[in-house]
């Protein structure tokens, strides 16, 4: 094994009825010592099924957040985040857990500041259907054009990064939904610039359980979002982090 990076990781996941992987999506990223700390926040939005209580057994700490959205599920789990270096990934086993430990690794001997992940280039057979996939191609590319910033995959979930990005605010993601994922990717390149907000590609695989998403109505608020943000008109907001509904 590695040298032990001497850092805190703290993996932040959304959920929402996910008991079907949530348990296998913990698991899949080592905890043999490569970080001097490793921990889990579920952000959960009010799951029906047992996603909590199985989360909660396997030692991750768990948040109700009854705000909705994907977005806002992360803006809550970055303000909670108590690690150096913040790991996302869904909770659906489509995410390589076991690349995290490298990831982390390239982060901090690179002295990179942000990770984003590729999921398209190296995508197995099955993982994402015809329709998604054209969709992620075409919001990637309607990114790169408005944006010029080189990102392939404007949509990944995979993110590895220092939490104290979080502290500039032009860094801070503004969107409660699905856009966040590409202002996430917008936002990094824009601050720190390319050699220091990199991608990678990494393995994506099929989903366990059920999608909770809506095709047409997340594409389309994902492209809209792009406009608004390159022009400048899109809705910034100062609810950073939990409120008093949220049961940290």
């Amino acid at each position: 094994m590695a040298d032990t990076l001497p850092v805190h990781v703290t993996v932040v996941i959304p959920t929402r009825n996910e008991e079907a992987a949530i348990v296998d999506t913990i698991r899949s990223i080592p905890n043999d010592g490569w970080c001097e700390k490793l921990d889990f926040l579920i952000v959960d939005g009010n799951s029906s099924d047992r996603t909590r209580e199985l989360a909660a057994e396997e030692g991750a700490w768990v948040v109700m957040e009854p705000r909705k959205g994907y977005g806002r599920a992360y803006r809550t789990g970055f303000a909670l985040a108590k690690g150096d270096i913040i790991v996302t990934l869904d909770a659906d086993c489509t995410y390589p857990g076991e690349e995290v430990p490298g990831l982390v690794r390239k982060l901090v001997e690179d002295n990179l500041k942000f990770i984003t992940c590729d999921r398209l280039r190296r995508a197995e057979d099955g993982a994402m259907s015809g329709l998604h996939g054209f969709g992620n191609w075409g919001l990637s590319a309607t990114a790169r054009m408005l944006f010029w910033y080189g990102v392939h995959d404007s949509q990944s979930g995979m993110w590895v990064f220092w939490k104290n990005i979080m502290e500039d605010k032009k860094m801070r993601p503004t969107h409660d939904g699905m856009p966040l994922s590409e202002e996430m990717k917008i936002n990094a390149r824009r601050v720190f610039g390319r050699k220091k907000a990199i991608e990678i590609s990494v393995p994506y695989r099929v989903r366990v359980g059920d999608a909770e998403i809506n095709t047409w109505g997340d594409g389309w608020l994902n492209f809209r979002f792009l406009f608004a943000k390159r022009f400048g008109i899109n809705r910034t907001r100062s609810d950073w982090g939990p409120d008093d509904n949220t049961q940290v």
